[in-house]
């Protein structure tokens, strides 16, 4: 006891550190508060060198420590972005939003959230109802099908396809080629744009989808294009652009280099791949 007793008074006391409040001292929402420009590390060896690594990553680095426990603004961080993580897997697009873009809304074989996490190929499937819009509404073989789906980030998808949408259009139309109806599919998995594909006799289709929201960030999304896409091929004939949110590649830019891969593939008539294999010859 008289051991214990004297390490405990050898401790330095943490510090302090005051939670992020505004003028009227109220907390405010700790995501507007940028960690990564604050060093939270006590007594730094070289505190420059320390924000200078910080300022390359998102990484929760130099997040500093109150005793044996993470200070709590960091937790208070980890904490909000988890939520915000969970609240896009849950949330569904606003049928505003999909009204908005002039979508065509559709839904998969899966009826509710649960399900789709549960069984991804009720998601790879439209619903009955679903595929008969498409071979309704849908003209066929069209050069380009451009198509929009949910998958495990509706907030990846109201924060980048305003933006991505008009780049490929533009990008496209320098080659003739024009988008008409945009499907947008409810609970979708990446190879639901197989049947797509299927149903419509598209060259080429790219669905554009929310990826699986991490810590960082729950706005990623990516493009899947695939030339002349079925039902259960090989995912090396999907070519793949991701990381596209604020924070990446910015939409406008994605749009451009999506528009621009499209070319290629109704170029070269091959996609995944084969496509990277015939760029470099």
């Amino acid at each position: 006891m008289k051991v214990l007793k004297a390490q405990n008074q050898s401790l330095t006391p943490p510090q302090v550190q005051p939670l992020p409040v505004n003028a009227n001292n109220e907390l405010i929402d700790i995501r507007s508060v940028h960690l990564n420009t604050q060093l939270m590390v006590d007594h730094p060896a070289n505190r420059d060198a320390y924000l200078s690594l910080k300022e390359t990553t998102p990484a929760r680095l130099g997040m500093g420590r109150a005793g044996l426990r993470y200070k709590t603004r960091s937790v208070l961080r980890l904490r909000a972005d988890h939520a915000a993580a969970q609240d896009s897997v849950w949330a569904d697009v606003p049928s505003k939003f999909i009204q908005s873009m002039n979508m065509l809304p559709l839904q998969s074989q899966c009826q509710d959230e649960t399900e789709y996490l549960t069984r991804p190929d009720h998601g790879r499937q439209l619903s009955i109802a679903a595929a008969a819009k498409v071979t309704q509404l849908i003209d066929k073989g069209p050069s380009v099908l451009l198509a929009v789906g949910d998958g495990l980030s509706s907030e990846a998808i109201t924060a980048n396809v305003g933006d991505v949408i008009p780049a490929i259009k533009q990008g496209l139309k320098l080659h003739d080629i024009a988008i008409n109806t945009i499907p947008f599919i409810r609970f979708s998995r990446v190879a639901v744009e197989d049947q797509l594909g299927e149903l419509t006799h598209a060259k080429v289709v790219c669905l554009l989808i929310g990826e699986r929201p991490g810590l960082v960030t729950p706005k990623s999304m990516s493009a899947y294009i695939a030339y002349q896409p079925t039902v259960g091929m090989a995912e090396a004939r999907r070519t793949v652009i991701s990381n596209i949110h604020p924070g990446g590649i910015p939409a406008v830019e994605a749009g451009a280099y999506i528009a621009e891969t499209i070319w290629n593939m109704l170029t070269l008539k091959k996609s995944g791949l084969d496509l990277k294999e015939a760029l470099k010859n």
